[in-house]
Formats: C-alpha cells, structure tokens, sequence
C-alpha cells in the first residue's frame, strides 16, 4: 500500500485525535478515578483510604436521604423538561414572524441564556425574598406573603422558574435555526391545499423541528439532572431538604462531610441515570417522529 493510501486512511483519525485526548483527560480518566474512589472508605483516614467493596452503593440505596434529593432530582426534570422542550417551540415560530425590528426581540430574548447563572440566581433570591418584589406586589393585592424560598411546598418549583427563565431563550434559538431551514415553499403548497395555520405547524413545522426536539429535550434532561448553581446559591439544599438534588448532595458528601467514598458512588449512580435518559430520549423520539406529509 502506497504512503498516499495510509495517509488517506491515518487523515480522519489525525483530526479525531485532539478531541480524543480531550475526552480521555477530562472524562475518561475523572470517571475511572471516581469510579475507583466509589469502592473505598475514607472513614478511618481521609488520606489512606480503604477497599471496602459496594459498601458505599450499599449505603446509598438505603440512605432515605439519598431517595428524597432522587425524588427531588427526577420532579425537578419532570416539570422543567416538557416546558422545555414544548414552549420555546411556540416562541420560536413567533420570532420566526418577518415583521419590523424581529432581530430585537431575538437578541432580548436570548439575554437571560447569556446572564452568568449565579448572577441570575441571586437576582431570583432577593425577587423571592420575604420582602421581595414578588411579595411586594401580593402586598399590594391583599395577598399574603408566600415563603418562595422558606417553604417545603413551594421552594422547588421556585428553583424550577429560574431554570426555565434560563432555557426558553437558549432553547428557542435552536428550534429557530431549524425553521429557517424549512422552504418556504412548503407552506405555501400547503396554502394552495387550504390548511390552515395550525394545520401547516402540525405536518410541516414539527416534522422538520423533530431532530431539534430530540437535541432539546436530551439537553435538558441531562441539565435537569446536573442541577447544582441555583440550589447552591438560592437554598442551600433546603428547606428540610426539599431543594436538594443528586449534584448538591454529591457536593455536601464530599466537601462538607469529606466523606468522598460516598459522594463517589452518588457521582457515579448520577452519571448511570443520565446515560439511561440520554437514550430512552433518543429512542422514543427517533421512533415517534412524525414525516412531513
């Protein structure tokens, strides 16, 4: 074989191999030292752990603890991925409007995506405080002041909003680079045969946004999933536990109880549950897409 042939053949891997290395640094080998650490106690010395076998998973899953953040984690995805995935389709058909000054709305739109989120969460913070704008407003209407952050009840679906404050614009803007991908001309083949707006969404629109939904709703599962900055900075993990997630009850194990064992195991289960998702998501969303008709 001729040094022009290996050449062809060695010039893909040449180009995949920067990114290999990459991956391997930064995923690969983190994940096998989690994955060993997740098989050792730190109890007895912080510096000279020992093997201790599935004893660390063991705890985990009879760790009430650990099955409330799980609780937390999985309805914290449940409320935020469908608004997700579904409202930023709606918004992005409404910026996709060839009006006057559209490319204003797109850009104010796509602000709180760029907004660093810890800046965001302590802005959210102060707007759900005791004497909060939120408040403030309730006050004026004769409505008594709600603990967004203090209740067991309400302070999940609080984090939840800032999440979603912070997805719809990014999200949006996805779908949008979809649909200006769609040609004009089927829409107004679709005029010709009399379908009206809704109609033309549903056997157009969707069709072609299909491969876009898949992308947004495995993105925000996984984001869902990984939650940490917002709890962080907004509860704590509380009240009573109830905004804490597999990510922060990662972090508190290691950092605050230095029990690294654990947390490791808990990295490490957290990292099998985003796996599982990412391709039920790609699965059921390669198998229900619908065909442009």
């Amino acid at each position: 074989m001729s040094i022009d042939n290996y050449r062809h053949k060695l010039t893909p891997y040449l180009f995949l191999a920067p990114a290999a290395v990459l991956l391997i640094l930064f995923f690969f080998y983190p994940f096998f030292q989690t994955l060993l650490l997740s098989f050792q106690s730190f109890d007895t010395n912080l510096y000279s752990p020992v093997f201790c076998g599935v004893e660390n998973y063991s705890k985990i899953f009879h760790s009430q603890s650990f099955f409330k953040v799980l609780i937390n984690t999985f309805l914290y995805m449940l409320i935020a991925v469908p608004i997700l995935v579904i409202f930023p389709i709606i918004i992005a058909i409404a910026i996709n409007q060839k009006i006057r000054g559209i490319s204003i709305y797109r850009v104010i739109l796509y602000i709180p995506a760029v907004v660093s989120i810890v800046v965001a969460a302590i802005a959210f913070k102060w707007l759900y405080a005791n004497d909060g704008l939120l408040n403030y407003f309730f006050g004026i209407l004769g409505i008594d002041k709600i603990g967004w952050l203090t209740d067991p009840n309400v302070a999940l679906f609080s984090v939840i909003a800032l999440t979603i404050w912070k997805g719809l614009g990014y999200y949006a803007i996805i779908y949008l680079a979809t649909l200006l991908t769609i040609p004009d001309s089927l829409y107004e083949a679709a005029d010709i045969d009399g379908a009206n707006t809704f109609q033309k969404h549903i056997k157009i629109t969707i069709p072609y946004l299909w491969p876009a939904i898949t992308l947004v709703a495995t993105m925000s599962s996984i984001s869902a999933l990984k939650v940490f900055t917002e709890v962080y900075v907004m509860t704590k993990g509380g009240p009573m536990d109830s905004t804490s997630t597999i990510v922060y009850y990662v972090y508190k194990e290691a950092f605050e109880n230095l029990n690294l064992g654990l947390a490791s195991a808990g990295g490490v289960i957290l990292l099998i549950i985003a796996m599982i998702i990412s391709v039920l998501n790609i699965k059921c969303f390669e198998k229900g897409g619908p065909d442009v008709q």
